[in-house]
């Protein structure tokens, strides 16, 4: 028995149709929370949480929170999934996967990925059907992402160990045992194997990131039913290339410890991601065509893509002139925006209550970020703080909303009672 809710559900009562059920939750409240860094500082924000109402009557109501994923309520014995919310007019569910593919598309969107999903690789798995799986493809696009940032760079060269079997010369350290076995004992007594370092493209952490890689391109045609591959594959080939001097024969044991240098910096995160999804998939393509999977305890977090699909959206169109997580002494802003015609404090809101009104408490947040002496320096080289700075709060909104941002849409809708705020709604992606 598996528990299934879509995210973003205020209290919903749940049915328990089964004792199993019943004898499981035993009258208790349970909860899981997700650590993430807001405002610099760490929080816990929680998933879903599901409260008893009547444990005579076996009444229970959750709660789910702008997360998807899959996780234990009760570790091994019962499960729960919450999927994309679904649109109720059109019955269509957000596609995550076209959000974050859009985000890949910019470089400078692609650094602010991190802290997206969280994985708990050390709990017991989950069997789960194929296409309920969020997280293979959600990281295998957030993979392919870096590495793109990674080949426009050029892959890091390093000295790596390599063995060879010389013929009549020797070079470096003489693998005595090896010789004797391969060479001397089959009357081979020109060659010698031997242990030197070359210096090239071929080393432990390109293998690591070519073996996932490998992994990734065997997983794209699954991407036809879930969501538009075209992206997908421009990727796969503007990659590809780079990795043909490197090889796949490679374990999680070689990679060296410690942090790459700031030109590199780029690696850390790729290689993680790489080390997911060998795991995920244990070194092995065949894994990737069962009907039915089993995969670790996850966690996306959805306000957090939006905030970041958001960001492509006006990168899309303003370019540099948009400046993400502002920061001035603990304040940090979601975007800043400084173009001759348009000097805005914006701010992403993953929230339904923008679509019939808005919420006094951001509008407070906004303004107070448009106070900010800094943001006038920025946006004002005279020092003009008589200005009153404009602000936009951008929300989903299926039904009206904007597939694409532009400088004549940023002061379309005013914030009733509010002086120079405005709301803008964007249309997400669906399937």
């Amino acid at each position: 028995m598996m528990l299934q809710f879509s995210e973003h559900e205020g209290f919903k009562e749940i049915a328990p149709v089964t004792h199993e059920f019943l004898n499981a939750i035993e009258g208790k409240s349970f909860f899981k929370t997700f650590k993430k860094t807001h405002r610099n500082r760490e929080q816990l924000e929680r998933c879903y949480e599901i409260n008893c109402i009547d444990q005579e009557l076996g009444e229970y109501a959750i709660k789910t929170n702008y997360y998807i994923g899959v996780d234990w309520v009760i570790q091994n014995k019962l499960p729960i999934q919450i999927s994309p919310k679904i649109d109720k007019d059109t019955d269509k569910q957000t596609d995550y996967l076209k959000m974050l593919l859009h985000c890949m598309k910019h470089p400078e969107v692609t650094q602010e990925i991190k802290e997206l999903v969280e994985v708990k690789w050390e709990e017991p798995k989950i069997e789960i059907e194929q296409h309920q799986d969020f997280l293979t493809p959600f990281l295998i696009i957030e993979f392919l992402g870096i590495l793109r940032r990674i080949v426009k760079k050029g892959l890091k060269k390093s000295y790596y160990k390599v063995e060879h079997n010389l013929q009549s010369r020797v070079k470096g350290k003489v693998l005595v045992s090896k010789t004797i076995k391969h060479n001397l004992a089959q009357n081979k007594n020109l060659h010698t194997y031997c242990q030197f370092e070359e210096f090239g493209v071929n080393t432990p952490e390109n293998k690591l990131l070519n073996k996932a890689f490998e992994l990734s391109k065997a997983y794209l045609p699954t991407f036809n039913k879930l969501t538009e591959a075209k992206g997908l594959k421009d990727l796969y080939n503007y990659i590809n290339p780079a990795f043909n001097q490197v090889a796949t024969q490679v374990s999680l044991k070689e990679m060296p410890q410690g942090k790459s240098r700031s030109l590199f910096k780029e690696y850390d995160e790729a290689l993680t991601l790489a080390s997911y999804i060998i795991k995920r998939y244990g070194y092995s393509i065949k894994s990737q065509t069962k009907e039915k999977v089993e995969t670790p305890p996850f966690w996306i977090d959805m306000s957090k893509l939006f905030e970041l699909y958001t960001l492509s959206l006006l990168k899309e169109h303003f370019g540099t002139a948009v400046f993400f997580q502002f920061k001035n002494r603990g304040s940090e802003l979601d975007y800043l925006l400084n173009t001759e015609t348009y000097k805005m404090v914006i701010d992403a809101k993953y929230k339904p209550s923008y679509l019939n009104g808005r919420n006094n408490r951001d509008m407070r947040q906004v303004s107070g970020y448009a106070r900010l002496k800094k943001v006038y320096d920025v946006l004002y080289n005279d020092k003009e703080y008589n200005k009153l700075i404009d602000c936009l709060i951008i929300y989903p909104d299926q039904k009206t909303g904007l597939k694409k941002i532009t400088g004549n849409d940023l002061k379309q809708n005013l914030i009733p009672d509010y002086m120079n705020i405005y709301k803008l709604g964007v249309v997400l992606p669906t399937v």
